[in-house]
C-alpha cells in the first residue's frame, strides 16, 4: 500500500512538470524597458499612475539590433525571455520588419519571471 501511495505521488508530481503555457503582450527591448521602469522618483507613491505604459512600450519597441527581449502583458507585468526566446524573438523581428508595436504570443514554461520559450509568433495587432 505504501508503494502504491508513493507511486501515485510521483505520478502526480511528474504530471505537473513540463506543462507549457501561453502569454500575450507587447514585445519590447528588455534593457530599454528595464531602464524606463527604473527611472522613477523613489518618493513618488503613485509611480504607476503617472506612467504612460503605451508610450514606454512604443519607445522600447525592438529593432534588428535588439539582443534581450521581454513581454509586457496588458496588466503591465513584464516577463523576460530566456536565451532561446531571445534568439527566436530576434528572428521574428528581422522577418517581420520594423513596426511601432509587436503584439506576440509566447508559448513556454515560466521560471522566476523568465519564460523558457518554446515558440513565439505575431498575434493579431490589437492594442492591449
Amino acid at each position: 500500500m505504501a508503494l502504491m501511495m508513493r507511486l501515485a505521488i510521483v505520478i502526480c508530481l511528474a504530471s505537473t512538470l513540463g506543462f507549457s503555457d501561453n502569454w500575450s503582450g507587447a514585445l519590447v527591448n528588455s534593457k530599454c524597458y528595464d531602464s524606463l521602469e527604473g527611472n522613477v522618483n523613489p518618493h513618488d507613491s503613485l509611480s504607476n499612475v503617472d506612467r504612460d505604459r503605451g508610450q514606454e512600450i512604443s519607445f522600447c519597441s525592438p529593432n534588428d539590433k535588439t539582443k534581450s527581449f521581454a513581454i509586457v502583458d496588458r496588466d503591465g507585468l513584464r516577463f523576460k525571455l530566456d536565451a532561446g526566446g531571445n534568439t527566436k524573438a530576434a528572428e521574428l523581428v528581422r522577418n517581420t520588419g520594423k513596426k511601432p508595436y509587436y503584439r506576440v504570443t509566447v508559448t513556454g514554461e515560466m521560471s522566476k519571471h523568465t519564460i523558457k520559450t518554446d515558440s513565439i509568433s505575431m498575434a493579431p495587432n490589437l492594442r492591449q
